[in-house]
């Protein structure tokens, strides 16, 4: 079963023997891998280049483990370019490689060399490496399927593939998985045993406990407003435990550093500037979410918001979350101020849209509710709401779109609708 993943092969053709090292991240096993030993492999020797002139090596393959020293790769490469034809050198995981920001700038000499990596963690994108390559890295971020992707190979209705995307994620390996109970095992066990595991050797977590516990209070609120006080507060109120909120925030960096949540950011949307704190967390996967939490809290309003979140990211946006202040005199004619949310303010360089995510909108008092935020906003830029219905485009007298969320998923053109 081949999945095309024509978002991120094309992002890579794009930047062939542009100068720059291709550095592919995100989370372990979301299909980095795959992406390049295959997709692209597959490209380039489509196009007439010569197997002998793709030099790949998985360096977290036992096998090369030779491979991880730095002398020992450069020599291993350097023998293998014995002409001045093009060369693509695939490194897998290369930051299991020691000093590899050393090995990687010494490939940038190698001129009829292009140089392609992955890497399972943020390291990459550390002031340290931007330093060390003085801007000659260029980042193309992987994620788990869309569910555009988990469609086009799903055995199924798109009522059941939403089912099952809701429930068990887009990590390409759970299409693999026949029953319920291979795929809530494999999720399980690849949260517990790959992820945090990986976190907790990485950075040496002395009490792996207190990151189990506040992993469970991230996936229970997901899109949440929340800060490291509050959740020190909750570790202390729910927990029973004091943990600082500096422990806290550092916890938080590494699971975003192994890209298994982000951070969104509010944004004061009539104001043009960001507020620091709180923010909310989303997760990268809802298979792994979910399988967090024992497939126990499935609230549908919260998983579909964090999949739109997904979908907007894979889409190349950079999306914050939308705050409006609202001024009026109450009846002692006193200044009051109220706050409203955008669920996201979506950019992606000139374009902007606000969207709304509404699970359901069955009164006339709900659709007030969801459009009052998009109608205070005031601007000429498009505002979208998504629901769960199934409705494909509908549009009101003063221009927000209303769109069914498969629709809206399936369809790569749905924001300009």
């Amino acid at each position: 079963m081949e999945i095309k993943r024509d978002i991120y092969l094309n992002r890579l053709i794009r930047r062939e023997k542009n100068g720059l090292i291709k550095i592919i991240t995100g989370v372990r096993r979301c299909g980095k891998s795959y992406l390049l030993f295959n997709l692209f492999h597959n490209y380039l020797v489509d196009k007439g280049v010569r197997k002998d002139h793709i030099v790949e090596i998985a360096l977290d393959d036992r096998s090369n483990k030779e491979l991880r020293d730095p002398d020992n790769i450069l020599k291993y490469v350097k023998e293998r370019i014995v002409d001045s034809d093009p060369y693509y050198i695939i490194l897998d995981e290369v930051q299991l490689l020691a000093e590899f920001e050393d090995v990687l700038n010494s490939f940038l000499h190698i001129r009829n060399a292009d140089v392609y990596v992955t890497g399972s963690n943020s390291r990459f994108l550390s002031s340290d490496l931007v330093t060390e390559f003085r801007g000659r890295g260029d980042e193309i971020r992987i994620y788990p399927l869309s569910f555009r992707e988990y469609c086009s190979v799903y055995r199924g209705s798109t009522d059941q593939a939403w089912d099952d995307y809701f429930t068990y994620g887009g990590l390409p390996l759970i299409l693999s998985r026949e029953t319920p109970e291979e795929k809530a095992e494999y999720l399980m066990s690849l949260f517990q045993k790959v992820y945090l595991s990986d976190i907790v050797d990485r950075h040496k977590v002395r009490n792996r406990e207190e990151l189990d516990e506040l992993v469970d209070i991230l996936a229970s609120a997901v899109g949440s407003l929340t800060n490291p006080l509050k959740l020190a507060n909750t570790f202390k109120t729910v927990k029973k435990k004091n943990i600082s909120d500096k422990t806290l925030k550092k916890y938080t960096d590494y699971l975003i550093d192994a890209f298994l949540v982000s951070k969104a950011v509010r944004y004061d949307i009539k104001g043009r500037k960001y507020i620091g704190s709180p923010t909310k967390f989303y997760f990268e996967d809802m298979g792994l979410r979910n399988a967090r939490l024992n497939f126990r809290q499935m609230e549908e309003n919260h998983i579909m918001e964090n999949i739109i979140y997904n979908e907007l990211r894979i889409r190349g946006y950079h999306v914050d979350v939308g705050l409006i202040e609202q001024f009026g005199k109450n009846s002692k004619n006193i200044t009051t101020k109220k706050q409203l949310e955008v669920d996201f303010v979506v950019t992606r360089g000139s374009e902007k849209y606000y969207i709304q995510s509404a699970f359901a909108m069955t009164t006339p008092e709900k659709q007030e509710q969801e459009e009052r935020p998009l109608n205070a906003i005031g601007d000429s830029f498009k505002k979208i709401i998504v629901v769960r219905d199934d409705i494909k485009v509908r549009r009101n007298e003063m221009g927000i779109v209303t769109i069914g969320i498969r629709n809206f998923l399936l369809d790569e053109n749905s924001l300009n609708l």
